[in-house]
């Protein structure tokens, strides 16, 4: 069994905006592998779903962006899985617009929800997929630039590389790590 986690605020104030990137993979993955109704555990939505026959949670934590290791300890705990059986989906704006980025392991690299997970899980060594979402432009402070919407000439980009994270995600639970980094990374 695997944890897949979407970074993400909730509420309708946030629906759309680039730090939701995570929760925008997770739908997706729960309309193509899932029949679940979505439950509310964790400090979180969870929806149980398969890939290929391999079982997959997906949760969304519903704790807001800077506290989501509180939800994602809880879930761990229940399931006893270990840090390598998780994988973190979020967005980075030091990724160029819709480019994935896989990793086994790494820093928060300014992520606040990873922070907030690698601090309550005690360890670096967390799969993660970010999805570049591009640069704040000049005299943006990055925060206001998060929460912000896609722009019109973005959103076919960023929809093209949401569908292809939620491909990543479906190789990673089946394939591995390393053959979702060589698939992934590459473009």
């Amino acid at each position: 069994m695997k944890l897949i986690v979407g970074l993400g605020n909730p509420g309708v104030k946030y629906k759309g905006t680039r730090h939701n990137v995570g929760f925008e993979v997770l739908g997706e993955l729960a309309r193509r592998n899932s029949p679940s109704v979505v439950r509310a555990k964790f400090d979180g939505e969870v929806v149980d779903a398969s890939v290929r026959g391999e079982r997959i949670v997906l949760l969304c934590p519903l704790t807001y962006m800077n506290r989501s290791g509180r939800s994602v300890r809880a879930a761990a705990d229940f399931y006893k899985l270990e840090p390598t059986e998780i994988l973190v989906v979020c967005d980075d704006f030091s990724l160029p617009l819709a480019k994935l980025r896989i990793r086994i392991k790494g820093s928060a690299g300014g992520q606040k929800g990873l922070k907030h997970i690698i601090q309550c899980l005690s360890t670096e060594e967390i799969p993660r997929l970010r999805i570049g979402i591009g640069q704040p432009p000049e005299r943006w402070d990055p925060a206001d630039f998060v929460l912000s919407k896609f722009g019109q000439e973005e959103k076919e980009e960023i929809e093209i590389a949401l569908q292809r994270a939620a491909k990543a995600v479906e190789t990673w639970v089946c394939d591995g790590i390393e053959t979702c980094m060589n698939q992934f990374n590459a473009s």
